[in-house]
């Protein structure tokens, strides 16, 4: 049986099916980031509301006690977060400019003592042709598209509210869902249907608690190396550097870009401190590779490498970022029911049962005629 259900038919169709669904999230991606995350906040805040259940809690009562604990939290962190920024005399956007520049200023040091040891790069003068394509870039950007790209995160905001909305009924009524979609199940396929929305559920549940997991462990690792090069808030660079690496590839560049920039501005005139930042990031990611991840993501997803290596190509060219972010998951839950389904078809046995079962209802309903 596990032949089949690993066998080429069933994978083209979980294949092609993860792409279709692929196409259909990039048309509704103000419902499918709120979905997942409000999934996502479903698994962080579960554990809570099953401890206050095994005390006695009925579960309309412990779940918004739960979320009343994490908004409290929430609103916490606001305040803080608050606090901290209004701490410093620049404003968000002379730091971010004061950053960048110092990024680019690393990055000019670079290219110029690429040049002095490469005769090739000094002819073709690299560093002036980057600095003026990077600067061509900026002023297009700032003029053209800034404000456009604004209003698009703004009308981003009142969609990501669903998620805690979403988080909250998942969390009272998933169990009553999941009843209503047994009940139009036919009898023969009652156990598997049950097997099915069980592994689905472990499937998405192993994968965002890997993640979260994963996160935690290169918060840490990363906190740990750039404390050691002498980086100002490590623990922060390190978490807003784990969170961005949940999009595969693209989010570790970007992270490693982040904190070079901060590295680079904070000691211009050390840029060991700065390839000190790049190494760290390198080892973390090896790590991640080798060991974080099968540690953790890597047991969620019982599928060849090649596959989901591929899958994370095909994701990010028919969705973007989102499908980068969201490629691995949704092929799980997918490989999950079209495993199921395939199953299914080759039983013979349950597909007989249920002709009878039919069989046995027709001549009950038409006994008196």
């Amino acid at each position: 049986m596990d032949e089949h259900r690993s066998g080429p038919v069933v994978w083209c169709a979980i294949i092609g099916a993860t792409c279709l669904l692929l196409v259909l999230m990039e048309q509704m991606l103000w419902l499918a980031i709120p979905f997942v995350l409000g999934i996502v906040l479903y698994y962080v805040l579960l554990p809570p509301t099953q401890r206050l259940l095994r005390m006695g809690l009925r579960k309309n009562a412990a779940v918004p006690i739960v979320f009343a604990g994490f908004s409290l939290l929430l609103v916490l962190a606001a305040l803080a977060t608050a606090s901290w920024a209004s701490a410093p005399s620049s404003s968000g956007s002379e730091l971010v400019t004061r950053y960048v520049t110092g990024g680019l200023a690393f990055l000019r040091k670079t290219l110029q003592g690429l040049e002095q040891e490469f005769h090739l790069l000094r002819q073709i003068h690299l560093s002036q042709a980057i600095d003026a394509s990077f600067a061509a870039f900026m002023e297009d950007f700032l003029q053209h598209r800034l404000a456009g790209a604004l209003v698009k995160i703004a009308g981003w905001i009142p969609s990501l509210l669903l998620a805690p909305f979403l988080s909250f009924f998942f969390l009272r009524d998933g169990r009553r869902f999941k009843r209503f979609l047994v009940r139009a199940v036919p009898n023969a396929f009652f156990e598997r249907t049950l097997f099915l929305l069980h592994e689905v559920d472990q499937t998405a549940r192993r994968y965002f608690v890997g993640m979260m997991k994963l996160t935690v462990i290169d918060t840490v690792a990363l906190a740990i190396g750039l404390w050691m090069i002498g980086l100002n808030a490590p623990l922060l660079l390190g978490f807003m550097a784990a969170l961005l690496a949940w999009v595969p590839y693209v989010g570790s560049i970007v992270g490693c870009a982040l904190v070079v920039m901060v590295a680079s501005t904070d000691a211009p005139d050390n840029t060991l401190i700065a390839y000190g930042a790049i190494a760290v990031f390198i080892a973390v990611r090896l790590l991640d590779d080798f060991i974080f991840m099968p540690m953790t993501v890597g047991r969620s997803l019982h599928m060849h490498p090649l596959i989901a290596v591929l899958m994370i190509f095909i994701g990010g060219s028919v969705a973007g970022v989102a499908g980068l972010m969201l490629v691995l998951p949704l092929l799980g839950i997918v490989t999950v029911v079209g495993q199921t389904l395939g199953e299914l078809a080759a039983n013979g046995r349950l597909r007989a049962r249920h002709r009878y079962t039919r069989a046995l209802r027709m001549r009950q309903a038409s006994a008196d005629l």
